[in-house]
């Protein structure tokens, strides 16, 4: 063991130096030797570091996020299907609805989930999987903001040609209206697979919407800057007929007459005398009429889908639009706010159309009382 640790030849004669030498190129072998499995540990340490408490909230509050996006949705399908009188206008498109909402959170905001837990937000899960992604991506979020701008024209119709707006020409439109919906946003969602840009780049495990400006002009448009167009318009006419029925409401209304009116019969015999109270021949009250009040209660409802729907897609889609045709380099961070931001929107939904309806609030009420 002597002669395999020391630096000296077998014969015990050792050359001026030699050791030092030796002992210096020991110490450097064993220093980088050592220090390789250190920096290896360190790299494997850093991939394997656990996750910051704000982190952790975030995540937490995705998952429930998403777990509470399909749930609500779930319920008011099975309220629709289950309640006989939800199978007619409008709860055909608020069923719509429902189905795109519930798909965005059973079939993209997980995987999208999963993206955002990879290290530097990267794709691992292949080729085929990134294009199931993204096409159902842009298949249900497109489908749901339309069917919004659906349920926007059918509130606008009702409204403002209540007479010429039958239940049988609403059901047609409706009915129109959905499949309308459905096919742009296939049509939209399953470009790119027919080689309309790349969503899937291996190099970079990347998988994101295409970035091809004529794609990306096309897209953005249809999913989303047309329909918001076409809401904005709807609700600006809503609020000009609203107040166009309150002012005519106002013009004629009739005058009251005097608290009493007295005819006398002028005669030698006693005086008789009639009185008309003026609540007899009063065609209108002071108060809202029932139409009146459903009117308003549909135009708050159909303010606050949109608004809802503005504030949550319009940020996305702004940087969805601008960064392939400037080439900016937008921080993933905001990226992955902005997105998460617009499914949010699919959670919203059924919580603001079921608030302005009672009906909703009964059937679940009765719904749970039934599986109790």
């Amino acid at each position: 063991m002597a002669e395999t640790l020391s630096p000296c030849s077998p014969r015990g004669q050792c050359q001026p130096g030699m050791g030092a030498n030796a002992s210096s190129a020991n110490m450097d072998t064993n220093a980088s030797s050592s220090a390789a499995p250190a920096l290896m540990g360190g790299s494997a340490w850093r991939g394997r570091e656990p996750f910051s408490i704000f982190t952790v909230l975030v995540l937490t509050l995705l998952v429930l996020l998403t777990v509470a996006t399909f749930l609500w949705n779930l319920l008011v399908l099975a309220t629709i299907l289950r309640v006989k009188a939800f199978h007619r206008v409008p709860h055909n498109l608020v069923a719509s609805t429902a189905v795109s909402d519930a798909l965005v959170a059973a079939l993209v905001m997980p995987l999208s989930l999963v993206k955002e837990l990879s290290a530097g937000r990267r794709w691992r899960l292949g080729r085929e999987l990134c294009l199931v992604w993204v096409s159902f991506d842009v298949l249900c979020c497109t489908a749901s903001i339309w069917n919004v701008t659906a349920i926007a024209l059918d509130r606008y119709w009702s409204i403002t040609r209540h007479l010429q707006y039958t239940l049988l020409t609403r059901r047609r439109i409706s009915n129109v209206m959905i499949a309308l919906t459905w096919v742009l946003s296939a049509a939209i969602s399953l470009a790119p697979l027919f080689g309309w840009g790349e969503t899937y780049s291996p190099e970079q495990e990347r998988c994101q919407v295409s970035q091809d400006p004529s794609y990306t002009i096309v897209s953005t448009g249809g999913a989303f800057y047309l329909p918001l167009c076409v809401v904005l318009f709807v609700y600006w006419k809503i609020y000009k007929a609203s107040k166009f029925h309150m002012g005519g409401r106002r013009r004629n209304a009739v005058v009251p007459l005097p608290e009493a009116a007295q005819v006398k019969e002028a005669s030698h015999e006693p005086q008789m005398v009639f009185t008309a109270r003026h609540a007899a021949i009063t065609f209108q009250t002071d108060g809202e009429t029932w139409r009146e009040q459903k009117e308003k209660k549909a135009a708050l409802m159909v303010g606050i889908l949109i608004g809802v729907f503005v504030l949550c897609w319009i940020p996305f889609f702004i940087t969805e639009l601008i960064s392939p045709l400037c080439s900016c380099n937008i921080p993933p961070v905001w990226k992955s706010i902005f997105l998460w931001l617009g499914y949010s929107n699919s959670f919203f939904n059924p919580l603001i159309y079921t608030a302005f309806n009672k009906n909703y609030n009964n059937a679940f009420k009765n719904l749970f009382v039934k599986q109790r």
